[in-house]
């Protein structure tokens, strides 16, 4: 069986719902353990392939997988990551009661799904900087 190199656009759009309701969620009940439902679904699906929030969504999908608009892995890999450092920085502030740290880091998560949610996808504009980066610095040392 082939790995699969691309991930339905609906499949996206429930884990950045899933992460922007869980920061949500976290400042309206102070229970900052919910932040981890997320967290844990995108570290499985950067190490293992499989994300649990998106596995339980693709069970409502209605049409032929490869009919839904692909989102690439490897950038989804990219975004989770990024997520999982907000998630993980919100967890530790929140947990050692450091304000400042926990609203930075799940501000920045929440303000990125919901952002990513209306079509704007901010980690693939960060990662597609970093990549012409490395490319314009090895054409310069060609």
């Amino acid at each position: 069986m082939t790995k699969p190199i691309s991930v339905p656009r609906p499949l996206v759009r429930v884990n950045q719902w899933a992460i922007f309701l869980s920061v949500v969620i976290t400042w309206v009940t102070g229970q900052y353990w919910i932040l981890a439902i997320p967290l844990i679904a995108n570290l499985l699906g950067i190490f293992t392939g499989f994300n649990p929030i998106m596995r339980f969504a693709k069970i409502f999908l209605t049409k032929d997988i490869k009919s839904y608009i692909p989102e690439d892995i490897g950038q989804q890999k990219f975004n989770s990551a990024i997520a999982s450092i907000c998630l993980a920085g919100g967890i530790v502030g929140f947990a050692f009661n450091w304000p400042v740290v926990a609203y930075s880091f799940t501000i920045m998560v929440a303000v990125a799904s919901f952002v990513a949610i209306l079509g704007f996808c901010i980690g693939c504009f960060m990662l597609f900087q970093f990549k012409q980066y490395q490319y314009r610095r090895t054409v310069k040392n060609s």
